[in-house]
């Protein structure tokens, strides 16, 4: 498995995800958690999105069969082996307060946020950067968990089984567990992409950086139907 400190390229798409069926939690029930979601529901896993207010996701459980189910951010750290963090970063910290760290001790959390300030009058600019990222943060406030930055790169209509002219585009990702990382590899290749690890979870200033780089071009063209490719020469 790659060394959780250093990067470890291309993840061989060939290896399974471990195990099969697995249980996974969404914390976050916007068009980024439900994509992911349904992702997940489609590669026969059994997901629970955890949310301020079940009620408003009754049609979406009712439409996803026996596999679905929703509850509260506590019941969604719970009930998952694996864990997708994808709330608006303004409510991150208040929804991992409500989900309880202690429910997330030694599980690996995809943290799929972006720490973005957003504005009326102009594009969202970075609430943190350079010398600290949200990445960083998440792992701090959940000390016990294996956190993984990625699927933080690109809009949600792209993040299932991308199809671009050019073959799959490339999920970067990155944290300090190489178990964990394996894992989320196997994840965004089920999902339909190159995964390219970057590194240890400091690499999510890197990550979160160009997240915005995608939405400042998405805001500057009037199109949001593309993703990031690496290109090999060998």
């Amino acid at each position: 498995m790659p060394d959780g400190r250093t990067p470890g390229g291309v993840f061989p798409s060939h290896i399974p995800l471990r195990g099969v069926d697995m249980k996974i939690g969404v914390i976050g029930s916007g068009g980024v958690g439900q994509t992911i979601a349904n992702g997940l529901l489609a590669l026969q896993h059994h997901v629970k999105i955890g949310t301020r207010d079940p009620a408003k996701l009754a049609e979406w459980v009712k439409t996803r069969g026996i596999r679905a189910s929703v509850g509260s951010f506590e019941d969604a750290a719970d009930f998952g082996e694996i864990v997708v963090l994808a709330t608006l970063w303004s409510g991150t910290k208040a929804a991992l307060d409500l989900a309880k760290p202690a429910k997330l001790k030694d599980k690996i959390v995809i943290d799929v946020t972006n720490p973005f300030v957003f504005s009326h009058e102009a594009a969202p600019t970075l609430a943190v950067g350079l010398t600290d990222s949200g990445g960083e943060q998440v792992q701090r406030w959940l000390p016990q968990s294996r956190v993984v930055k990625s699927f933080n790169t690109v809009g949600n209509a792209y993040m299932f089984q991308p199809e671009f002219p050019f073959g799959p585009p490339t999920m970067f990702y990155c944290g300090n567990d190489g178990e964990a990382k394996y894992q989320v590899a196997r994840i965004i290749n089920d999902f339909g992409w190159e995964s390219v690890d970057v590194g240890n979870i400091e690499a999510a200033r890197l990550l979160e950086p160009m997240a915005l780089l995608w939405v400042t071009l998405g805001i500057q063209t009037g199109k949001w139907s593309y993703a990031f490719k690496l290109l090999h020469k060998f």
